[in-house]
């Protein structure tokens, strides 16, 4: 696949330019313009392209992992919030999770283990 490397452009034009007294639209403006220009091909000096085409690289992508909607698994991240029931530690009022069996606070709507919807 072939990708724009928008980054390695914009150092490029940022290391070659000075910024004074540029608001960020007539930055942006030049920028455009900049990448607009001819220049000798790098890989074919008797050619010219526009300087964006020297900026295009052919990239490999991993494939994306797909999030599986269905199943819940905890992470922990967010084990103090509202939804998993009192922050404060689980004391005598608790009860227990209908799936695993694992002590949680009496007002928590998910299991803080496994992840279950709580009645």
């Amino acid at each position: 696949m072939k990708v724009f490397n928008g980054k390695q452009s914009a150092q490029d034009y940022m290391s070659a330019h000075t910024l004074a007294f540029s608001t960020p639209e007539l930055t942006l403006m030049r920028y455009a313009f900049w990448l607009g220009d001819i220049i000798p091909d790098p890989k074919d000096k008797n050619n010219t392209i526009p300087r964006i085409m020297a900026y295009v690289e052919e990239k490999d992508f991993a494939p994306v992992e797909i999030i599986d909607e269905e199943h819940y698994e905890p992470t922990g991240a967010v084990r103090i919030t509202g939804t998993y029931g009192n922050v404060n530690k689980v004391s005598g009022d608790g009860k227990f999770c209908s799936e695993c069996g694992s002590k949680i606070s009496a007002s928590a709507k998910f299991c803080t283990e496994c992840g279950a919807t709580q009645d």
